[in-house]
């Protein structure tokens, strides 16, 4: 597998793969729904599934001397990176905005949705969707994926306009909060993110092995 995954990141990737990873720096603009950058950092895995696909990258894995599994985790392991990568930039806003810059007025002002661990969680989530949707979907034919992108963005403003919407709720102002305020909620947020993230890629990557056996490429 290591082999595998040296040979996406130094020849099956494209560097807008490496370059949108930086979008992830989103979660430090004010009065921005911050959570569109994880669609923005998918675009940039999205350019190299389509390099990929242009190069006949998906045969040439298949006829090296590994199991066709392996050409499947090596994919997923691949964005996997990318997206933890991005996570950890957000990550980084979100400690930073709830500490050094808690009492910033450009952020306490700010209408839309805070970067706080609930943001950071519905990350997560997109990102599993991602894997679900369009990773998954490509390895149904291991060629097309413009279907199961456009099926994601709609996924994915989806729930962006949810979590967008729902500290406007009654009772729910929770979500949105600021610095340390409800500190346990959130994190427990974070935690269910988290973990729908790992138990959606997962199942995507078992279910994407499964498929592409049967693919005669």
């Amino acid at each position: 597998m290591r082999n595998v995954l040296r040979k996406e990141l130094r020849l099956s990737a494209s560097v807008l793969s490496y370059l949108f990873i930086l979008f992830g720096l989103t979660f430090f603009l004010p009065g921005y729904p911050i959570l569109v950058g994880t669609f923005f950092v998918s675009l940039g895995i999205f350019q190299s599934f389509q390099t990929a696909r242009e190069a006949n990258d998906v045969v040439f894995s298949a006829l090296l001397p590994i199991a066709k599994r392996d050409v499947v985790k090596g994919k997923y392991a691949f964005v996997c990176l990318i997206e933890c990568a991005a996570l950890l930039l957000m990550a980084l806003a979100v400690v930073l905005r709830m500490t050094v810059f808690s009492r910033s007025p450009v952020y306490r002002t700010n209408a839309l949705m805070n970067a706080n661990f609930f943001a950071l969680g519905a990350a997560c989530l997109i990102f599993g969707l991602f894997n679900w949707i369009f990773v998954g979907g490509f390895f149904k034919t291991a060629y097309r994926f413009a279907r199961p992108f456009v099926t994601f963005i709609v996924a994915a403003f989806l729930v962006i306009a949810v979590a967008e919407a729902l500290h406007h709720i009654p009772g729910l102002a929770a979500l949105n909060a600021f610095g340390t305020q409800a500190i346990g909620l959130q994190l427990g947020l974070l935690a269910a993110g988290a973990a729908s993230f790992v138990l959606i890629t997962v199942l995507s990557c078992k279910r994407a092995c499964a498929r592409f056996e049967t693919i005669d490429l």
